[in-house]
């Protein structure tokens, strides 16, 4: 049997790059994927590398950050598959500036997307959880275990300039899997997070790239920059321990050590995947 037979995930950012590769590498498991992202024609083409696969999804199309989503989220889940076993908090994205340029929105904008959202997803599914663990309680004696795992990122660990917005999110995502792991070890429910460092996507690549000359767009329509200043980002690779940016798949695989059965007695931890990397 596949290590996550019957298990349902939840994936926020799944239609392309570190997303994509999760729910890929959920469903090669055996999990059942709700693929997430805002871009329709990004999310079908998801669902169906899952189902080229042998695995099964559905689709909840949206901004994570909009009212009304994180139950829209849960409940796809429920009516498509019977519940919640897995929630992977992965969407993002980065809207750069040293502080004194930084506007309120670029603030807001970026903490409610990183860190809002989870929190207001996770939740939503408590009281599917909850019912789910205590029913199992009830009539096992054990409620089988779940996990939560939240992506970060290296600059949410030591700092990274010009990204303050961004790093005091994921930052504050340390202080939530910390704390729902407390709250939800009841539920048997395991919590830790994923801290990403160079990692190859649209995000990672240099500003000049061929990928990045349709710029990324925020809620609003706003084109934001993507990608990283190539002087910086030779620096950043030159200082990796492994000689190299690690792949979406080896991202996935870094996730996935957090939702196998493998790891079921680590829970509050936040666990580094750079390649050795400490920016």
């Amino acid at each position: 049997m596949s290590q996550l037979e019957g298990r349902v995930a939840l994936v926020t950012g799944s239609s392309r790059g570190i997303g994509r590769a999760v729910a890929l590498k959920l469903s090669s498991a055996g999990a059942r994927v709700v693929v997430n992202g805002t871009d329709t024609a990004a999310v079908k083409e998801t669902i169906a590398s899952v189902e080229a696969g042998g695995g099964v999804a559905v689709s909840c199309v949206g901004d994570i950050t909009q009212d009304g989503f994180p139950q829209r989220f849960v409940d796809t889940a429920v009516e498509a598959f019977g519940g919640v076993d897995i929630v992977v908090n992965n969407a993002g994205f980065a809207w750069d500036s040293v502080i004194q340029k930084m506007s309120d929105q670029q603030w807001h904008r970026v903490l409610d997307v990183h860190l809002g959202a989870p929190f207001r997803i996770l939740r939503a599914a408590q009281p599917v959880i909850s019912a789910a663990a205590k029913g199992e309680i009830r009539d096992h004696g054990i409620a089988r275990c779940r996990k939560v795992v939240n992506v970060s990122a290296l600059a949410g660990v030591t700092g990274n300039a010009g990204q303050i917005n961004y790093a005091a999110a994921k930052a504050g995502l340390a202080g939530l899997t910390r704390t729902l792991c407390k709250e939800w070890g009841r539920y048997n429910v395991t919590v830790n997070t994923v801290a990403f460092g160079l990692v190859v996507t649209r995000a990672s690549r240099p500003m000049d790239h061929a990928d990045n000359k349709v710029p990324t767009m925020d809620a609003a329509g706003k084109p934001l920059p993507t990608g990283v200043n190539p002087e910086l980002l030779a620096t950043l690779r030159a200082n990796i321990p492994l000689g190299r940016m690690g792949t979406v798949e080896e991202a996935a695989g870094a996730v996935y050590l957090f939702c196998s059965p493998e790891s079921d007695y680590i829970s509050g931890e936040t666990v580094n995947c750079g390649g050795g990397l400490l920016i």
